[in-house]
């Protein structure tokens, strides 16, 4: 296994909080964990984890967010992060929003970007009506098939 794909997972651990992540390619297979201090290996050495003490924060803040986020009745369908990533409602941070509450969008637009390994991917609305919440604060972590937007 190339090393800059195993640099490339463990950036991809370290930006969510998934805590392991293993990989297997033929015969060949890596582990990589953020709860031991040195990943585990089979045939591919890795750097080491990061220290459990930067763990910890951003599961900490990344909980309350969803508590939050799942207390409000929500009655549209949710646009779902289709990767783990980071957050955006703007192309760029001098840029407008793609979408605020209320604002009127067709199936395809696009409403939001997830970040993941430094490419940026447009999510786009799969149906069509008003965005009743944006459930997610601009640059926050999302993780797999979390609700983004609320669309009615």
């Amino acid at each position: 296994m190339d090393i800059r794909k195993v640099k490339k997972l463990i950036e991809l651990l370290e930006a969510s909080d998934v805590a392991e992540i293993e990989i297997k390619e033929g015969e060949e297979a890596v582990r990589i964990s953020r709860a031991s201090t040195a990943p585990v290996t089979t045939t591919v050495a890795a750097a080491p984890a990061p220290a459990p003490v930067a763990a910890p924060a951003p599961a900490a803040e990344a909980a309350p967010a969803e508590g939050a986020a799942s207390t409000p009745a929500i009655k549209g369908q949710a646009v779902k992060s289709p990767m783990v990533g980071t957050f955006y409602r703007a192309p760029s941070p001098s840029s407008p929003p793609f979408v605020e509450v209320g604002t009127h969008v067709k199936a395809g637009d696009v409403v939001c970007i997830v970040e993941a390994m430094k490419m940026m991917n447009q999510i786009e609305a799969d149906h069509a009506g008003v965005v009743e919440a944006i459930m997610v604060e601009d640059g926050e972590p999302v993780e797999f098939d979390q609700p983004l937007i609320s669309i009615v």
